[in-house]
């Protein structure tokens, strides 16, 4: 990033003195706060990922000395961190590709890093996700505040100037905030700085992204998250893998990118591409067989098969109660399967044994791996009957659950996150932060997935139409081979074409 008469810009782009000046003075206050040391040295080596490794042959970068060489040569990094699940998601699917394509992964966790790294985002996390529970908990809240934080397009009507002017300095969508995350980012240069410089990396955070490019890392590409474009996602000295073509255009253009709504100048074409969704090898390969799977489910009047996935906050958890409670009559005269992900949220699976405590007859519980990946592979070619819970004790298996269940499913209950993009036939419940609108558009769309249903009712009903007929489960089959003929889930396989120069061939 460059400063020119005292303003960074971005691609040509400046920001104000005065919000130069406040990016400076946030990453002054990290480094304060977490005592940044600017001459720390990371001694990265290299051990098999416990949970990753007999799935992918996944290898962790760690920052213990007593592991491996990393090996350069036909290696890929895949940098990520936990703020919820989806950018893990997105490094799994670019861990699956690069495997599929013949290259050893590497995974590069800045959450599992001791160091600065760890501090600032664990300080970031921690306020995502308190605002997040609260935009569930408190509807005004959610329509006139998270939602402006999240796109940059609501004001607060009836209210003076002045306050909506303070909400809009939140934004994640105006240049200012890319401009003070990646001066945030910079202090995460010490630990990009240790691997080698023209190593191919895969990013599924900009802080990730950031962090490289900041570390001196020269062949970076960005595997961007969302369908709704939020300046805060670019990074100059990247190349970015955008989902969609709407995506690609917002980014292009650097649409809104700026408070006043100026045209801005554009992103070049050397930084930017439209590569697809990102999605798992293992899924996309097998699309025609896992959608014809769930036609002949259907013809058959096997019991319609829903998996319902539960983030850790609980702000949703009166739209999964009434889910469960409008399922269990059609689970006990076997016209459904109910499946549902906890992920590695222990206190949601208290909550829910209180609400089914008086069916505890229903439940089958998967708390392993092990005891997961067998009961999946038990249902490929058998019928599927009851309500079946998830729960894994890492963040790893808790993500990658979904994934693997997603084979065998007939229906996704989730909300319009990084899941929108996955080739499985979906209703969408209420989003969770307005950028999260934009992937149910996508979803809508493109033919694989419902509309989003904004209320309980809506969602109940998606449940029922997709229950008791056929209509709708065929489009969505039928539309999502399409979609794989047409490369719309090849993301994946293009952000590590991009990253190494080699072509994936089918």
């Amino acid at each position: 990033m460059k400063k020119v008469n005292g303003r960074y810009e971005v691609y040509g782009n400046a920001i104000s003195a005065a919000q130069t000046r406040a990016a400076d003075q946030w990453q002054a206050m990290f480094a304060k706060k977490f005592n940044y040391n600017p001459q720390e040295v990371y001694n990265l080596s290299v051990k098999d990922n416990p949970y990753g490794h007999e799935i992918f042959g996944l290898k962790d970068i760690v920052r213990e000395g007593d592991g491996a060489p990393l090996q350069k040569e036909n290696g890929v990094i895949v940098s990520t961190i936990r703020m919820g699940f989806g950018h893990y998601r997105i490094a799994m699917a670019g861990v699956s590709a690069a495997r599929a394509m013949g290259f050893t992964p590497y995974w590069l966790d800045l959450l599992a890093i001791p160091g600065i790294p760890t501090d600032v985002i664990n300080w970031c996390n921690t306020n995502y996700s308190k605002y997040s529970r609260i935009s569930q908990r408190y509807p005004w809240f959610d329509k006139y505040v998270w939602e402006s934080l999240t796109t940059g397009e609501a004001s607060l009507p009836g209210l003076n100037t002045l306050f909506n002017n303070w909400i809009s300095t939140w934004p994640w969508r105006f240049l200012k905030t890319e401009v003070k995350d990646y001066k945030m980012s910079e202090l995460f240069k010490n630990l990009y700085g240790a691997l080698p410089s023209d190593m191919p990396i895969l990013t599924s955070h900009m802080w990730n992204c950031m962090g490289a490019v900041a570390g001196g890392m020269t062949n970076v590409v960005d595997m961007m998250f969302d369908n709704w474009p939020m300046a805060f996602q670019l990074t100059e000295g990247a190349k970015h893998a955008v989902q969609s073509p709407s995506g690609y255009y917002g980014f292009r253009v650097m649409r809104g990118f700026d408070e006043s709504n100026k045209v801005m100048k554009p992103v070049p074409t050397d930084a930017l591409y439209y590569v697809g969704h990102h999605v798992d090898h293992e899924l996309v390969e097998n699309i025609e067989v896992d959608c014809h799977a769930r036609l002949n489910r259907m013809h058959a009047r096997e019991p319609r098969r829903f998996l319902v996935t539960m983030g850790g906050a609980g702000a949703q958890r009166e739209l999964f109660k009434a889910i469960i409670e409008h399922a269990i009559p059609m689970v006990q005269k076997d016209k459904i399967a109910l499946f549902i992900n906890l992920g590695d949220h222990k206190n949601n699976w208290e909550w829910l044994q209180g609400e089914l405590a008086q069916h505890k007859d229903l439940i089958h519980t998967h708390f392993t791996w092990e005891d997961t990946r067998a009961f999946t592979d038990s249902i490929r070619d058998q019928p599927a009957h009851g309500l079946h819970v998830f729960l894994h004790d890492n963040t790893f298996h808790a993500v990658y659950a979904t994934n693997y269940l997603m084979r065998v499913m007939d229906v996704m209950i989730t909300k319009p996150s990084e899941l929108a993009f996955y080739p499985v036939p979906k209703i969408f419940n209420a989003r969770v932060g307005g950028h999260e609108m934009w992937g149910a558009i996508r979803g809508a769309e493109i033919g694989d997935s419902t509309v989003e249903v904004r209320t309980i009712p809506q969602t109940l009903q998606a449940i029922d139409l997709l229950t008791e007929a056929d209509d709708l489960l065929t489009m969505y089959c039928e539309h999502i081979i399409k979609n794989k003929s047409i490369g719309i889930y090849d993301g994946a396989y293009k952000s590590v074409e991009l990253a190494t120069g080699k072509k994936f061939v089918r």
